[in-house]
């Protein structure tokens, strides 16, 4: 599905000033420097460029990160069609909480139908020994901590070596992704709303009450000056509330889940039932430091350009595109200045690639004012 690599870096490739430090997560700290991630990373593309099977790969290697067999996975299907070779190749760089850098190498196959891990290794290393951010990558003279063996018994083919490591590391990796639900607009928290939330979405609602037990659902729904409403099914509250507000519920119980734990929020298609301040406003929220204070981070995709111009930076932006395979272009590659509005880059397709065809656009055309000439 993709065009050679596809690298997907969180880490800021910009130089990060005293003006937006304050808008990111300083990850880790040496005596050479700061090492700063983005909060908030973006996929924008025109439809078909492949950006939700952008967010469901990396769906797919924070759950096999977290220990989760990689043929149980939701979004195993992004490994269809595999390499020359019939694998894929992941090499993944992550930090823990005790001041380490580690590299998973992870190469799957497909045998009989079944994905199996074939070779994997850990590398581990202090994070004093990184002066810039290229030794971040630098493992070529470190020696793997774990790697993976065919004679262990106890090790299913299709779950990675993390499992070890985790057993050991007190860090988790918590994932919150809502992909399943972009075509699907149904209220999914099973606890009471915040009021704050409530008032936020709908202030004509004066509670909402939502009580889950594993034979039933109890709700209780009541509006300003209205009689209580109790229904039995989730699906039945669409009858009362706008496509926003579910959306927003929905969208901003996980935001406030990863808020308070550290972890990712990952969205497909941000702004579907959405006005844009809604989009602003949570976008702002994983920027401040105050609400966001364990650098929880949020990765979305969408096909509203004007989003991009509520970042001030190019480096938490990636084009996609897809020409013979997808790719995924970061556009502090392409745009090197950040004061030019992104939006209007975008659709004037001075990024190339980021608004439809003109060749297909004429021959939509001519398609449509021939049925007219049929009609009439």
């Amino acid at each position: 599905m993709f065009q050679k690599t596809c690298e997907i870096d969180f880490l800021a490739l910009q130089r990060v000033t005293s003006e937006n430090a304050d808008k990111m997560s300083c990850l880790f700290s040496t005596n050479a420097q700061h090492f700063y991630q983005n909060n908030v990373i973006s996929f924008v593309g025109i439809n078909a460029s492949g950006k939700t099977s952008i967010l469901k790969l990396i769906t797919f290697i924070c759950r096999m990160l977290g220990n989760e067999s990689i043929n149980n996975i939701s979004y195993s299907e992004v490994l269809d069609g595999l390499d020359e070779h019939g694998q894929a190749t992941f090499d993944i760089y992550f930090y823990t909480e005790d001041h380490s850098v580690h590299l998973l190498h992870t190469v799957i196959r497909k045998v009989n139908g079944k994905l199996i891990i074939a070779d994997e290794y850990l590398k581990s290393k202090p994070g004093t020994k990184v002066k810039s951010k290229v030794d971040i990558f630098a493992f070529d003279d470190v020696s793997p901590a774990l790697k993976r063996s065919n004679d262990e018994a106890f090790l299913l083919d299709d779950v990675s070596i993390m499992v070890a490591f985790n057993k050991t590391n007190k860090d988790k990796l918590v994932i919150t992704d809502t992909l399943q639900y972009t075509n699907i607009n149904e209220l999914s928290i099973s606890e009471d709303c915040p009021p704050e939330l409530i008032a936020f979405f709908d202030p004509s609602i004066e509670y909402l009450h939502i009580k889950k037990t594993t034979k039933d659902t109890d709700i209780h729904l009541k509006f300003h000056g209205k009689e209580e409403i109790v229904l039995s099914r989730l699906s039945e509250l669409n009858r009362y509330l706008s496509s926003g507000t579910i959306k927003g519920i929905n969208t901003f119980v996980n935001a406030i889940k990863v808020f308070s734990s550290g972890g990712y929020l990952i969205i497909d298609e941000l702004e579907n039932h959405f006005n844009r301040e809604i989009v602003s406003t949570l976008i702002r929220f994983y920027m401040d430091a105050k609400v966001n204070p364990k650098g929880a981070m949020l990765i979305f995709s969408t096909h509203y350009a004007e989003l991009l111009d509520e970042f001030e930076r190019n480096d938490n932006i990636y084009i996609v595109r897809n020409r013979n395979g997808i790719t995924a272009e970061n556009l502090s590659t392409i745009l090197k200045r950040n004061d030019i509005k992104k939006s209007e880059a975008y659709q004037s397709g001075y990024l190339e690639g980021t608004v439809p065809m003109y060749d297909a656009y004429m021959d939509l055309k001519k398609r449509l004012l021939h049925s007219y000439k049929e009609a009439k």
